[in-house]
């Protein structure tokens, strides 16, 4: 039960704190700089839903669980950043390496967001995952 909580609760924090981050800061910088080079409908189902798996796996993998078992929510604060730095500097830093429009704003911006989303993500649904356990 906890795993299902664990993983729940890290999602939902990561999903929620991500939208409004999206909506409110990063999109607008993004649609500044990239104009025309984003897609008109915001942003397409499946590739989102699909990263949102993908990440939530790791996130759990290499933060949520270890910390979870020892039983240390920093352990998955601090695993969970270096994760969101690791996965989030990749590809910003990769965009910026090969895209002409990529600007310096949008990477310090994202590589800051995903690192604080993740490792709070993380953080929270351990605490989660241990309350309900009891």
């Amino acid at each position: 039960m906890s795993y299902v909580v664990l993983f729940l609760a890290t999602s939902i924090i990561f999903l929620v704190a991500d939208a409004i981050m999206l909506r409110s800061v990063l999109q607008p910088v993004f649609a500044r700089h990239l104009g025309d080079g984003l897609y008109e409908g915001g942003f397409r189902l499946l590739p989102a839903v699909l990263f949102y798996f993908v990440y939530m796996f790791g996130v759990l993998w290499f933060a949520g669980l270890p910390a979870l078992k020892a039983g240390t929510p920093h352990t998955a604060l601090l695993n969970g950043a270096v994760l969101g730095l690791v996965a989030y500097g990749t590809y910003e830093l990769t965009s910026w390496a090969v895209m002409r429009d990529w600007h310096p704003q949008m990477v310090v911006m994202d590589i800051a967001w995903g690192t604080v989303l993740t490792g709070a993500a993380a953080w929270g649904g351990v605490l989660a995952a241990r309350a309900v356990a009891g």
